[in-house]
């Protein structure tokens, strides 16, 4: 029996990266699973690879009308949630002089605020379940300062306080909440620095474990926090890097220095 059978997930920010690997992770562990994103056509097409076991639904993490209309499906179709993964992000170049209050508000109102929005349906669709957990996906930006990735650092930052406090709110329901926080990964959010071989030796001469991570590497942590085999961990926010957390962050301003004025 699948450490996941009879268990309903929902992963938002599910059709690509990270979030698809959680998916997979959930299904391959006998357990069914909703994909929710943005882009229909991705979310459709992803869903249809992990087979019968998986369905999906548009989400705008950003939109409450949109995060509303995705749990009223979601409890219509399956009337329980039990594992939710909340892997929807982005971010923006930028640093205190030159980044934009729109790109602040952008990067802020997904990756922080749409964790958020969509942890408060899951938590009372988890707490009527009778409990479960829920995965915050984090990074290595969360706790240490990358140039340039000012709006990311802060809403990664918040997520892990966010989490924390979602794990003390909700653990008298039965509802665990913990976070995964990843070093460098080639997906699509992080190809502009995964596919640049001056920033990946950065990366990769600051890790003991000198390899950049995989989205089933994060997926494996992930699953383990899902499941009850964590049944006694809440509130941690777990680092998957190769042991980058040891270690400073590297340099990212000569890559970023080209989308910046001239004076800065």
């Amino acid at each position: 029996m699948g450490r996941f059978e009879g268990k309903v997930g929902f992963v938002t920010g599910g059709g690509t990266g990270i979030g698809l690997a959680c998916a997979r992770a959930i299904v391959d562990g006998g357990g069914q699973v909703v994909l929710a994103g943005r882009r229909t056509n991705i979310i459709e097409a992803s869903a249809a690879e992990l087979g019968k076991a998986a369905s999906f639904v548009q989400c705008d993490v950003a939109s409450d009308e949109s995060v509303g209309a995705a749990f009223a499906t979601v409890k219509e179709r399956y009337g329980a949630l039990h594992l939710a993964v909340n892997a929807a992000g982005t971010g923006a170049v930028g640093g205190v002089l030159n980044s934009t209050q729109a790109e602040w508000n952008r990067v802020m109102e997904t990756t922080l605020n749409g964790v958020f929005r969509t942890m408060q349906h899951k938590a009372k669709l988890l707490k009527a379940s009778g409990g479960g957990s829920i995965v915050n996906i984090s990074s290595i930006a969360g706790t240490h300062t990358h140039h340039w990735m000012t709006a990311y650092c802060v809403a990664k930052a918040g997520l892990n306080m966010l989490t924390r406090c979602a794990a003390d709110d909700l653990g008298e329901h039965g509802i665990r909440v913990n976070a995964v926080a990843p070093g460098l990964v080639p997906t699509d959010l992080a190809s502009g620095l995964a596919g640049n071989p001056e920033t990946v030796d950065e990366y990769l001469r600051r890790m003991p474990v000198r390899r950049l991570g995989t989205t089933e590497d994060i997926a494996n942590a992930v699953a383990f926090l899902l499941s009850e085999e964590s049944a006694w961990i809440t509130g941690v926010v777990l680092a998957d890097d190769g042991g980058h957390h040891l270690r400073q962050g590297p340099d990212l301003l000569p890559q970023f220095r080209k989308f910046l004025p001239a004076e800065l």
